[in-house]
């Protein structure tokens, strides 16, 4: 039986990082025998960020912003008081509550948010699997129910549930500004392939619920599944491909992919045999995500954040210092990256300009907080990810602006 890492989901979420004892200085990728001289006068350079913490909550004590749009709303996730967790918006100063299908979690577990501020995610509906499966959401989720889970768009007050390609259950990742939304889903085919207690293949999908269209994303010849993580505003997608496996990134994310214009193509990997997983696209076709390198053994999670570009190819983005990994969740028009980079514990970073920097050494001085994660950002370099507020034992969402200096 391959064993799972225990930080391993297909975004790999790592919830329980904790904040970083001391302030570290930045990685330089492309530099890396960069003097401290050097280092010290890009820092004295660099942007600083006024960051503004999200207190309001649902009742719990944990919060996560994971997508944000230019105007400045916030979607994620709040834990209630009873320990189930829904879908959160933070918009204007208040946080509102979206629902779930019938069942009792929901989350915005990817940066399912567009300019419009249409929201998507997964939500538990009421119904049991009937086939006792444990889908992709369950990794997104506080306790184990049972509940079929499916992916939700939100919009004006109303989640309403999307379909699946015939089996029980789905999951929605992205949304661009043309309403297009992607994710999976499975189909009513019992797969060889997939690991127990995973019994249906699922597939890439990209939904147009405004249309009312469902397209069946395929996945690489001679794979079984499929998994659609990000679309950008001209419609091209990135995710996976790979065996059904347990429904969690692992083997199904044997191949990172880009669908464009109809055609699948396998995009390049650090090496590994498993979690090769983009999380974002821009609107040049950069691409982003995390991605094993050599020595993974039996499905191991050692990946390390990436970017691609046409041009450039595959680049490594490495790790903050002293870290094991790394993953990039979001690229911007301008080729920033943000993401978590992880050892004993985790911290945001900012990669920009073939520099990774520790997100917590670039805010404003007097901010109280641990930047935990950077999980999305917007073309004028606005970032939201979570926060470790020691003083008051929470996570809470927040989003850091920049203030002064380049870019």
């Amino acid at each position: 039986m391959r064993r799972m890492a225990c930080a391993a989901t297909l975004v790999a979420a790592v919830s329980g990082c904790s904040d970083p004892a001391g302030v570290l200085q930045p990685q330089d990728d492309a530099q890396p025998s960069t003097s401290r001289a050097s280092r010290a006068a890009k820092a004295a350079d660099k942007t600083a960020y006024e960051v503004v913490t999200f207190s309001s909550s649902l009742g719990g004590t944990v919060s996560r912003g994971n997508g944000l749009n230019p105007r400045g709303w916030v979607a994620g996730f709040s834990n209630l008081p009873d320990g189930t967790r829904h879908a959160a918006l933070w918009r204007d100063g208040a946080v509102t509550d979206l629902g779930t299908l019938g069942g009792p979690h929901s989350s915005v577990a990817w940066p399912g948010i567009n300019n419009r501020g249409l929201v998507v995610g997964i939500a538990q509906t009421a119904t049991l699997d009937p086939l006792g499966e444990l889908w992709s959401c369950v990794a997104f989720f506080p306790t184990v129910t049972g509940n079929t889970c499916l992916g939700f768009v939100w919009e004006d007050g109303v989640m309403t549930a999307l379909p699946t390609l015939g089996g029980n259950n789905g999951y929605a990742a992205s949304v661009n500004s043309r309403g297009q939304v992607v994710g999976w889903a499975e189909t009513p085919v019992h797969d060889p392939t997939c690991d127990a207690p995973q019994v249906l293949q699922f597939r890439a999908v990209l939904w147009e619920p405004k249309r009312g269209l469902v397209q069946e994303l395929p996945p690489l010849p001679g794979d079984s599944a499929s998994a659609a993580t990000a679309i950008n505003q001209r419609g091209q997608v990135v995710g996976i491909s790979g065996e059904c496996d347990q429904a969690v990134g692992r083997f199904t994310a044997q191949h990172a992919v880009l669908w464009d214009k109809g055609t699948v193509t396998e995009l390049p990997n650090l090496g590994g045999e498993s979690w090769h997983t983009p999380t974002a696209i821009n609107e040049r076709g950069d691409v982003v995500g995390f991605s094993n390198p050599p020595g993974d053994v039996d499905g191991s999670f050692i990946a390390h954040a990436f970017l691609w570009t046409r041009k450039g190819g595959i680049r490594d983005l490495g790790t903050l210092p002293g870290d094991e990994i790394s993953q990039a969740q979001a690229i911007n028009a301008r080729g920033q990256v943000v993401g978590v980079s992880c050892g004993a514990t985790c911290r945001a970073f900012l990669w920009d300009d073939g520099v990774m920097w520790d997100l917590n050494t670039l805010v404003e001085p007097g901010f109280a907080g641990t930047l935990v994660s950077a999980r999305d950002l917007t073309n004028s370099g606005r970032i939201t990810g979570d926060v470790l507020v020691q003083s008051a034992g929470t996570v809470v969402p927040y989003v850091a602006t920049p203030r002064s200096g380049k870019p």
